[in-house]
């Protein structure tokens, strides 16, 4: 399944945010990640609004990693922007094959299995530092380190704890 551009903005604008440890702009968001700083404002009200970010307006303003998205999943984030539509559309223009067709049943299937994969995945996962070198490669400063921050190495420290 290709994913939509908003949709990958949102999961690449949450791996930054969730990586930085103080806020970030918008115009340094999409510095960082070479993207439209118009398209990034609307994707980061959206993430705002689905509680994965954090927004502060004025001077010393930016946006933050939510402090509990790190326990949101990736699927969460991708149903909010990609909605619950079909693979394909049989409707428009009317397909034909529609009647007998096991191929949509099967991009449904398809679909679904996709997005249980990414039920198991938190967006805390996608940062931890157990993955290698992905949280350097994203941080963008060395400020204090944020609540959100604080929470993933407590929540980090859970799990290794229960798997022990």
């Amino acid at each position: 399944m290709k994913l939509n551009r908003s949709t990958d903005m949102a999961l690449r604008i949450a791996m930054l945010a969730a990586a930085s440890r103080t806020r970030t702009t918008v115009d340094d968001l999409a510095d960082r990640l070479a993207l439209p700083r118009s398209h990034v404002a609307k994707v980061v009200q959206r993430l705002q609004r689905l509680g994965v970010l954090v927004t502060v307006r004025g001077r010393a303003g930016g946006t933050a990693f939510a402090p509990d998205a790190a326990e949101m999943t990736v699927a969460q984030v991708v149903r909010a922007f990609e909605g619950d539509g079909e693979v394909v559309s049989c409707e428009q223009p009317a397909c034909p094959l529609r009647a007998g067709c096991r191929l949509r049943v099967e991009l449904r299937r398809a679909q679904a299995a996709f997005l249980t994969a990414l039920d198991k995945v938190c967006l805390g996962d996608l940062v931890d530092a157990d993955t290698g070198p992905l949280p350097a490669l994203l941080t963008i400063d060395l400020g204090e380190p944020s609540p959100a921050l604080d929470r993933r190495a407590e929540v980090s420290q859970a799990r290794l704890d229960s798997s022990a």
